[in-house]
This record gives structure tokens, sequence and C-alpha cells, in this order.
């Protein structure tokens, strides 16, 4: 087991210092076991957080995002949480000013991340594969730059399909509704 933690700890080092060395503008630590985003990862990349545009923390075993990992990487466009165990976002995602695009698809979320409602530049929201019932429709429809929202698989309530154009100016995925089963 200690070999298996010791070669994902030297995966995560190499992609750090990928992205460092090599003035990348993303970060990929998809599929590296993760369970909390690395402390010492600040550190080694504090040079270059402001290039930072596009992070990947897919496929991990994140239970929670920290108010310093969103104010570090303050510069995101584009956030890729997809297959981890959050269930909230901290406040501080409201200062993702440059925030285009977050996948929260496949997590724990039974509420709508409301501090997403107040992205400014958000175009794209997956949440698809939660837990997912209630949704903010006021909040959702006076987001001005979103373009698709994903609620896939989610036990979303009846009120959420009555949100049609024009009342909303973005793209509502939703799966298909069950059939109601006769007696």
């Amino acid at each position: 087991m200690h070999k298996r933690m010791g070669e994902a700890v030297a995966r995560v080092a190499r992609k750090v210092n990928d992205t460092v060395e090599n003035k990348k503008d993303s970060l990929d630590l998809a599929n590296c076991k993760l369970m909390t985003f690395p402390v010492g990862i600040y550190k080694a990349m504090r040079s270059v957080t402001e290039g930072i545009h596009r992070i990947s923390l897919a496929n991990n075993e994140l239970k929670s995002i920290t108010s310093r990992f969103v104010t570090t990487f303050s510069q995101l466009t584009e956030l890729n949480l997809a297959g981890n165990y959050l269930h909230r976002l901290p406040e501080e995602i409201t200062s993702l000013l440059h925030l285009r695009a977050i996948d929260l698809s496949r997590n724990r979320f039974r509420r709508f991340p409301e501090p997403l409602a107040t992205v400014p530049a958000l175009e794209t929201i997956d949440l698809e594969e939660n837990e997912i019932a209630e949704v903010p429709t006021d909040k959702l429809a006076s987001m001005a730059l979103l373009r698709s929202l994903n609620l896939r698989a989610n036990p979303v309530g009846p009120e959420v399909r009555l949100l049609v154009r024009p009342l909303v100016p973005f793209d509502l995925l939703l799966s298909p509704e069950e059939a109601i089963p006769k007696a």
C-alpha cells in the first residue's frame, strides 16, 4: 500500500512540476486518488498560480474544496471536479470572476450549489448524476451569461421542468420523465 501511495504522490509531483516548469495554463490532477488538495502544491505553484486557467481534479476522492484553493487559483476559467464526493462549495467560489465552466457531475450534491448563481462569467454548469431535487429557478433565470445547465440523472422536482424558453435563456438538460406506472 505504501508503494502505491508513493507512486500517487510522485505522479502528482510530476504533474505539478510539469505545469510550473513549462508555464502551462492548466493543471491536470485527475485520477490521482486525492482525498484533499495537497497543501504543498500551493507553495510549489505560487509563482504561476495567476497563470492557471484550467484545473481538473476529476475522479479523485475529494470531500471538499477549500476557500484557500479558490482564492489561490483566482484566474480560473474552467474547473472540473467531476467524480468526487463533494456536497457543497465554499462561498469564495463567487470570487472566481473569470470562471466560465464548472463540472460537478457525479458528486453528492443534494442541493444546487447556490454560490454558483452569483459567479458572473459562468456559462456552463454540469451537475449530472447528483442528488439534487430543488433548484433556485429565480436565481438561475437572472444569470445573464449562463448557456447550459445539465441536471440529468437528478431527482429534480416538476417545477424545474416548467422552466422553458423564453423564461430562461440557457439550455436546461434533464433526464426524460419517468413514466408513471398504471395501477
